[in-house]
C-alpha cells in the first residue's frame, strides 16, 4: 500500500485503470505538470481502494490530504490548487459557460461514449447502435465548431479539450469513422491535439 501521508503537498497517486475518465485525470495531471506515481489497476480491486472510495470506482486521485474519485471534483481540485496553467477562463461569465458547455458535453457526447465503451458483460447491441448513430452525427454535425479557434470553442487549451480528446482518441475502439469530407475541422483538430506534449505523455503511460 502506498504510504500516503509521506507524499509531498504536490505530489500524488493515480489509482486508475485504461478507461476514458482515467485517461481525462491523467491529461489533467500531465498538462497541469504534477508529479505522480500511476498505479494501474485491473478487474480485481485491491482492499485499499475501498479505504480511498467506498464505491470502487477509478480513477482514484489520493494525496497525503484528500482522496477524490469523480472526474470534476478532481478538476476543480486541481484548478484551484494549482491554478499554472489555467483551464478555465478569467472572468466569472466566462468561467460559467465553459463549464455549462464541460455539462453538456458529459451529458450527450460521453453519455453515449460510454454506452459504446460498457464492459462486454453488460454490452447491449441496441443501446449501442442507438448511441453511435447519436454521438456520430453529433460530431459531423458540430464538426464546424472545431475549425473557429485553436482549441473548442477558444483561444486557449481548457478543460473542454481535456474532456474531449481521450474521447476522440477512442472513436475508433467505438467504431466510429468521421467522415472527411464532412469532419475536416475536427479531424484536423484532433489530429493537431494528439501532437500535444501533455497527451502523449497521458497516453505513453499506457502503451
Amino acid at each position: 500500500m502506498v504510504a500516503l501521508s509521506q507524499l509531498l503537498p504536490t505530489q500524488f497517486v493515480l489509482y486508475a485503470d485504461d478507461g476514458y475518465a482515467s485517461h481525462v485525470v491523467r491529461l489533467l495531471l500531465e498538462e497541469k505538470q504534477l508529479e505522480y506515481e500511476l498505479l494501474f489497476i485491473d478487474d480485481d480491486r485491491p482492499d485499499e481502494l475501498a479505504e480511498l472510495n467506498p464505491y470502487r470506482t477509478l480513477p482514484v486521485l489520493a494525496n497525503r490530504d484528500v482522496a477524490l474519485y469523480e472526474i470534476n471534483i478532481i478538476f476543480e481540485y486541481l484548478e484551484e490548487r494549482h491554478q499554472m496553467p489555467k483551464l478555465l477562463p478569467h472572468t466569472p461569465k466566462e468561467r460559467a459557460l465553459a463549464r455549462t458547455l464541460a455539462w453538456r458535453l458529459q451529458k450527450d457526447w460521453l453519455t453515449n461514449a460510454y454506452t459504446l465503451l460498457t464492459h462486454p458483460d453488460s454490452f447491449d447491441a441496441q443501446a449501442a447502435a442507438n448511441a453511435k448513430k447519436s454521438l456520430s452525427d453529433s460530431l459531423i454535425t458540430l464538426s464546424p465548431l472545431f475549425g473557429r479557434q485553436e482549441f473548442f470553442l477558444s483561444d486557449e487549451f481548457g478543460w473542454c479539450d481535456v474532456l474531449i480528446l481521450p474521447l476522440l482518441w477512442r472513436l475508433p475502439q467505438m467504431g466510429i469513422v468521421l467522415p472527411a469530407h464532412l469532419c475536416r475541422p475536427l479531424i484536423d483538430y484532433q489530429n493537431r491535439l494528439f501532437k500535444r506534449s501533455s497527451f502523449i505523455k497521458s497516453i505513453a503511460l499506457t502503451i
